[in-house]
Parts: C-alpha cells; sequence; structure tokens
C-alpha cells in the first residue's frame, strides 16, 4: 500500500494515453500539487496553441466543471485528454460532452488521486481549519475528507473493513458514508481486496501527544521550524532559501526522520567518519560547527556535502531552538505530569517554569 507508487503510475499512464508529441498539463488549485504548467482558473490571456495537446487533471468540483466547459466552449489547444482525481456524476459528463462542440476531446477518465502524497504512508488534504465554533467538522472538509478516503482506496485497490471511533460523532458519520459510497459505487470496488481495515478516529481523543515537546528528527522539525509540503524555512547566514526533507529522495533522512534527537548528529558525524578514514584525515568532529568546516574544506566531498550540509543545518537549528527555548527542561516537567508524577513536585516545577524567562507562550499554554 504506497500512495506515492500510486500517484507515479497514474502520471505515467496520462502521458502514456495522451500519445506522442507535445503536451500541456493543466491543474487546478488542488492538483497543482502533482505538476503544474497551468491553472485552469487562471484569468490570464491565453494565445490558441492549436499543435499541443492539453492534458487536464483536476478535481470534479463545480467550480472545475464550469471552467472546463468554458475550456471546451473556445478551446486554446488541439486535442484534450481529460483525467478526474475522483469520480464524477453522469451529469458532469454529459455537461462536458455538450460543452464540446469543436470535439477536442481524445479522453475522459477516473485516475484516483485526490491529496498530496508526501511519503508512502502519509497522504495529506493540505486543510489548516477543520472545525467549526461548535467544535464539529465543517461540512466542505467533511466531504473533502470522504472524497479523499474513497478516492485513496481505490487507487491501492483495498475494499476495507471499516471501524471507527463509537464516542465520536463525526468519525462515525464518516465511517458511514464511507461505507454508503463503497456500496453505491460497487462496480468500481469489484476487484479490490477486502485484506485491509480501515480506522477512522478524530484527534481529539488524545489530547495529551499534541501538547508534549517531540524527540524524533521529522516531529521536531516540524513542530519547531515547520514542515510544508517537504519544504522547511531555515534563514542563516549560510541559507536563506527552502531545504528539501523528503524520504522519497533523501536516504538519510528517510533512514532517520524516526530517530531520537540525540542520535541524528552521532549518525552525520558517522557519516562523515567514514569518509575521514577513507580520505586518512584526522581532523576532529566535537561539535556541529566542527562538521560544518569538514564539509566546506573537502571539495572531494561535493557529492554527499548538499546533504550532510542541509542536515547539519537544520540540527544547528534545533539545537539553537532546544536550548533558547529550554526545552530539555520543559520535556522533563512535561514526562512527569503525564507519567504520573508527584502532585506537589509536579506543580513546584510547573510554578519554576513558569517564572523562567525562556519559557515562551506556547509551553505555558501547554503546561497548563
Amino acid at each position: 500500500m504506497n500512495v506515492v507508487t500510486a500517484a507515479q503510475q497514474y502520471i505515467s499512464e496520462m502521458i502514456r494515453l495522451a500519445g506522442p508529441g507535445m503536451k500541456v498539463m493543466m491543474m487546478d488549485k488542488c492538483t497543482k500539487e502533482v505538476y503544474l504548467f497551468e491553472r485552469i482558473d487562471s484569468i490570464a490571456l491565453r494565445e490558441p496553441i492549436k499543435y499541443l495537446k492539453c492534458i487536464t487533471f483536476l478535481r470534479p468540483t463545480t467550480e472545475n466543471i464550469h471552467l472546463l466547459a468554458d475550456e471546451l466552449r473556445f478551446p486554446k489547444y488541439g486535442q484534450y485528454y481529460i483525467y478526474f482525481c475522483n469520480i464524477i456524476s453522469k451529469t458532469d459528463v454529459k455537461a462536458l460532452a455538450e460543452a464540446d462542440d469543436q470535439e477536442t476531446v481524445r479522453e475522459m477518465h477516473e485516475f484516483f488521486m485526490d491529496g498530496v502524497p508526501l511519503c508512502p504512508h502519509l497522504l495529506s488534504l493540505n486543510i489548516l481549519h477543520s472545525y467549526n465554533s461548535s467544535f464539529s467538522v465543517l461540512t466542505p472538509v467533511f466531504m473533502r475528507s470522504l472524497n479523499s478516503i474513497i478516492a485513496t482506496l481505490l487507487a491501492l485497490k483495498k475494499k476495507p473493513e471499516i471501524r471507527y471511533q463509537k464516542s465520536n460523532r463525526d468519525s462515525k458519520m464518516l465511517a458511514e458514508e464511507v461505507a454508503k459510497t463503497i456500496a453505491r459505487e460497487e462496480s468500481l470496488f469489484e476487484n479490490a481486496k477486502t485484506d485491509t481495515v480501515l480506522l477512522i478516529i478524530d484527534r481529539s481523543e488524545d489530547p495529551v501527544t499534541p501538547l508534549l515537546n517531540q524527540w524524533t528528527y521529522e516531529a521536531m522539525v516540524h513542530e519547531l521550524v515547520g514542515i510544508n509540503n517537504h519544504r522547511v524555512n531555515i534563514n542563516t547566514a549560510s541559507n536563506t532559501g527552502a531545504l528539501i526533507l523528503s524520504p522519497l529522495h533523501d536516504p538519510f533522512y528517510s533512514k532517520n526522520m524516526y530517530a531520537n534527537f540525540g542520535e541524528i548528529g552521532q549518525n552525520i558525524k558517522e557519516l562523515i567518519t567514514e569518509f575521514q578514514r577513507k580520505s586518512q584525515t584526522n581532523q576532529k568532529l566535537e561539535s556541529v560547527a566542527d562538521m560544518k568546516s569538514f564539509v566546506e574544506q573537502y571539495p572531494q566531498f561535493k557529492k554527499i556535502s548538499g546533504t550532510v550540509t542541509k542536515h547539519l543545518t537544520v540540527l544547528g537549528e534545533l539545537s539553537k531552538l532546544v536550548a533558547t527555548r529550554n526545552l530539555l527542561e520543559v520535556s522533563e516537567v512535561e514526562q512527569q505530569i503525564t507519567s504520573g508524577g508527584e502532585h506537589s513536585h509536579c506543580l513546584v516545577n510547573v510554578r519554576r517554569l513558569l517564572q523562567h524567562e525562556q519559557t515562551t507562550d506556547l509551553v505555558i499554554f501547554s503546561l497548563l
């Protein structure tokens, strides 16, 4: 079950079905995360380029159907190969057929990839706000989640047993709607395997974990710096752009993304020490600064210096934030509280942290 592989196969199939010749790809504001050439909702005037084939990859939303129908009425390209990332209704297909007066549409398919595959086991919808003022899931978010789950199941060719958190109304509703959709679209799931369990739970079921400081590599970067579609923005004297942390293209990150904070520096040091051994050098590596200096001084290390320098930059930023925010002491108190430490002792420690000048407002909020 690999959502990245499924996405890659779908993209390859889209290109193959369009046949030989030059092509342009048209996306919407969601599917652009896969591959961007042109946005369907762009208001810029475009000159007709009839010798190009246009591959469209869109979510089958009402807005996109209207925009695509307008495009087909006044086509800018010679041929259109239309692909939707989820199930499209017969009514929408009919509307597009009626708009295609010039018969430029050559293919129309459903390729189920409704989300951003970040790694083999993680798909994101990039939704920042999911709840209304009464802490119920917003209707558009609910429908987006439902559609993404269905598309993912179809991409992975799975027809799962569904289990949900009984105490949560939204989880129950989502589970019921997934079951109804699978039953309604039975033909699409005809050859799907039934060896999977779909577990639907609400994040609020565990209110404690998000309040604790994280100490594994990926979690620390996301918590302290922020990761957005594999991009991490760290501004230092030697780096002013976005760093890419992707387990798909960075073997070191893939191997260490769940490693403890204390292990990361040691693993980077071992990587450099191995090169030192091969090059018969004896430079001591006692700190992050020493490791950075080593990388910069050896041109023959350039093949892997990009990866090493990147992770040294990230590690240096994490180390700085841990020190300036006094996170080691904060985490120790957090663990005492969550593991059932003596109440009076915990209270004294919390009061001490509240008065500490390095304690941030976020830490105070989490502790309280």
